[in-house]
């Protein structure tokens, strides 16, 4: 099976779509087998992450922007805006694919684990993400 997940991000930030892919993951009707995502966007990324404890994604936000900062002087991709060049960086940074196992009809996250887009413009709308499930 493979479809395309849409999820709203509007901002910069970490927005969970663990539900919507879960979902996903039941219709599939596979019991155990691989999921495998591709965001197709060089500015956004995915990650699975710590869901119980909103700071950890407020820290995890902050740590990256002091670590990517706008408007440094050595960017000569500026035209479309100043959060853009650093999205490119941080999308590099982190990953724009992931796989995660699924057993007995679920994925095999762990208790505390959810699944992200990575949203590194500040005024996005919607990101597509490529979704594979098989056995």
């Amino acid at each position: 099976m493979v479809t395309t997940l849409s999820v709203k991000t509007g901002r910069q930030g970490l927005f969970e779509f663990t539900s919507q892919l879960q979902k996903l993951v039941a219709q599939s009707g596979i019991n155990d087998g691989l999921c495998s995502l591709l965001i197709q966007h060089t500015s956004a990324s995915l990650t699975i992450q710590e869901n119980a404890d909103p700071s950890a994604k407020v820290d995890l936000e902050n740590w990256m922007n002091r670590l990517v900062k706008e408007n440094d002087p050595l960017y000569t991709h500026t035209l479309e805006g100043a959060d853009d060049m650093p999205a490119h960086i941080k999308a590099a940074l982190t990953s724009t694919t992931l796989s995660i196992p699924i057993l007995n009809g679920r994925l095999a996250l762990g208790t505390w684990q959810g699944v992200y887009c990575w949203e590194h413009r500040h005024h996005a709308g919607y990101r597509q993400i490529v979704v594979h499930i098989g056995e």
